[in-house]
């Protein structure tokens, strides 16, 4: 991942975090505040599926931000990234539904560095929890942003 030092790991303690609570509201959503007791128990004692892949691409960082941010809109829900300039990297955070039917909360974070004034380098980093059936959902959630990532716009 293209984020190092500090930021990285309260990005991958919070992940845990972030993903038990998104559990959590599914399992309130069908069966009340008990369902998200329950959810978030069992959530805390999953394995994590963690996939990470980097691409360039061929826009200023800014540009390259515009696009990222368009592409997670639009697969799940925006979610603030703390440090977002942390390390000389723009970083943005969305949950995204992966796995079977889409039901499995995803959380990918995305890195944008700029390697000069038409280039950049992004990192895309998929977190799912994982059940008994492994789904890899936090890997193929990961690809599909990463590719949708690739496929540029020229204007």
């Amino acid at each position: 991942m293209l984020v190092s030092g500090q930021y990285a790991a309260v990005v991958i303690d919070d992940e845990d975090q972030i993903l038990t609570a998104a559990l959590g509201a599914l399992g309130a959503s069908g069966s009340g505040p008990g369902g998200r007791r329950g959810a978030m128990f069992a959530a805390k004692r999953l394995k994590k599926n963690v996939y990470e892949t980097d691409l360039a691409l061929a826009m200023s960082v800014e540009a390259a931000t515009k696009h990222a941010e368009g592409i997670l809109a639009q697969a799940g829900r925006m979610l603030e990234a703390p440090g977002t300039h942390l390390a000389g990297a723009r970083v943005r955070r969305a949950m995204v539904g992966g796995g079977l039917g889409n039901m499995n909360p995803v959380l990918i974070t995305v890195g944008l560095t700029g390697d000069g004034p038409e280039r950049t380098t992004v990192s895309v980093r998929g977190a799912a929890k994982e059940g008994l059936i492994k789904q890899r959902a936090g890997e193929k959630t990961a690809k599909r942003i990463a590719e949708l990532l690739a496929h540029q716009r020229t204007n």
